[in-house]
């Protein structure tokens, strides 16, 4: 029984001198203790040494994908023998299967070939008779290489970019709205209707940096920044002002704020449009589904396009309403409906009936695009158009049918059962109808009494009325 040990310096083949000690793993540690005892189970039939680390890489990614390289190759043609059966330990299954297809070994690969590899391993230097430091090297220059070589054809690479992207984004809308808070406080305790008369931000900001004192808005032209009934709007408000005065230094720090958030904000749309070409050339049929930002927010959330494919519908319908959910499940109330799909807008323009079904509908095709987009070869949107055109129809008819039902219950006319009286009944009867307690007739002096009697009791002088 032959068996197949790989390491960073070469592929070593080794011969199991009993074979009884495979079916006796728990106690093959102590056969591996020492140099000695393991040379007493295992004899190095061959070594086949890599030339260098390039070679080394090589042989490592094709172990990875379950392929022979050269130097495997070589060393198998070496030992097989057509006129002596073997079994061959490998480590890897998927290897083990190229071995049987290409040279006709049987190989074997399963928990107590894992551990033989184990022990194997850590006395892999004096049995492959190679200095310990000599190894260790090999290995740390393999490990680096692997590292590279994989970083560099990783196939989330692209997706890391988004994920770096979008988060960036919400910390710009971040920092920009901090710093446009503070500048329309900051400018208001000298012109404080300007917040109230333009509303955009940067346009804001521009006036700011243009006019600096109110009493100077009148001479300059602003069209260029905001309409021209809005310009007649701030020029009349600036000669009304209640603002304070503020001196020359304070409009200088004011204006550098403004600088920045003109500034940010530029970034901000330059790095929109990077995000928005970026989402349309790794994930054009989500991109065209939910929306460039929906989308990038969907595969920050999962962490990667491949993790992200992973996710059935169901998942995707609610990422990132997890806190929702889980205390949802804690109190035992209704689950969410919607997470980060809830922002697409597709789902914004159904009604707030339809909001839960809409997401879930959307979702579904969502899932199905995500897959083609991480796993398909096919880099244009034709499967995202054409699911969205087919939402865009069910969406209008269900919107219909909503209204037709709403509709149809308003104008329905009421209907009334005609009376009927009921003859079969007796007459009035007064006392069914007396709400008053009944009292006994001899109360009265009436039936079955006649008078009051009297009786005299024996023992006593007294009298009964009854």
């Amino acid at each position: 029984m032959l068996i197949l040990f790989e390491t960073s310096a070469g592929y070593a083949v080794f011969k199991l001198l009993d074979e009884k000690k495979l079916q006796e793993t728990q106690n093959l540690y102590a056969d591996f203790e020492s140099p000695e005892r393991a040379a007493k189970v295992l004899k190095l039939k061959h070594f086949e040494k890599f030339d260098d680390t390039t070679e080394a890489l090589a042989a490592a990614t094709a172990t990875v994908e379950g392929k022979i390289c050269k130097p495997l190759k070589k060393l198998l043609k070496r030992l097989v023998d057509p006129d002596v059966q073997e079994q061959l330990l490998v480590a890897d299954s998927a290897l083990g299967k190229a071995i049987k297809e290409k040279f006709n070994f049987e190989c074997v690969c399963n928990s107590s070939v894992q551990d033989l590899m184990r022990v194997i391993r850590s006395q892999a230097d004096s049995l492959l008779q190679i200095d310990e430091k000599e190894l260790a090297a090999m290995r740390i220059g393999l490990a680096h290489s692997l590292s590279r070589y994989k970083l560099k054809f990783s196939p989330d690479k692209v997706d890391t970019m988004i994920v770096q992207a979008i988060s960036l984004l919400d910390d710009l809308d971040k920092e920009i709205n901090n710093y446009i808070m503070r500048c329309k406080e900051w400018y208001g305790w000298h012109f404080p209707e300007l917040a109230k008369i333009v509303q955009d931000n940067v346009a804001f900001c521009k006036i700011v940096n243009r006019i600096g004192y109110r009493t100077s808005a009148a001479e300059l032209d602003l069209s260029d920044i905001i309409p021209t009934d809005v310009e007649t709007q701030v020029k009349e408000a600036a000669e009304i002002s209640m603002g304070t005065e503020i001196s020359e230094e304070d409009i200088t720090n004011i204006r550098h704020l403004c600088d920045q958030v003109i500034e940010i904000s530029d970034y901000r749309a330059q790095l929109f449009e990077y995000l928005k070409n970026r989402m349309m050339a790794v994930a054009p049929n989500l991109t065209v589904l939910v929306g460039e930002l929906v989308g990038a927010r969907l595969i920050s959330h999962a962490g990667s396009l491949l993790n992200l494919a992973k996710h059935p519908s169901s998942t995707v319908q609610i990422l990132g309403a997890e806190k929702a959910l889980f205390r949802a499940m804690k109190t035992k109330h209704d689950t969410p409906k919607y997470g980060l799909i809830y922002h697409a807008s597709l789902v914004g323009q159904a009604s707030a009936k339809l909001k839960g079904k809409v997401s879930r509908m959307l979702a579904a095709k969502a899932a199905l695009s995500i897959r083609v987009d991480a796993l398909g070869e096919d880099t244009e949107a034709s499967l995202g158009i054409e699911q969205r055109a087919d939402l865009e129809k069910k969406f209008s008819v269900l919107e219909q049918t909503a209204t037709k039902r709403i509709s149809g219950t308003g104008k329905m006319q009421a209907k009334f059962d005609k009376y009927q009286k009921n003859s079969g009944n007796g007459q009035f009867n007064q006392d069914q109808a007396s709400t008053l307690p009944h009292k006994r007739h001899s109360d009265f002096g009436g039936r079955g009494g006649g008078a009051n009697k009297r009786f005299r009791s024996d023992s006593m002088n007294k009298s009964f009325v009854v």
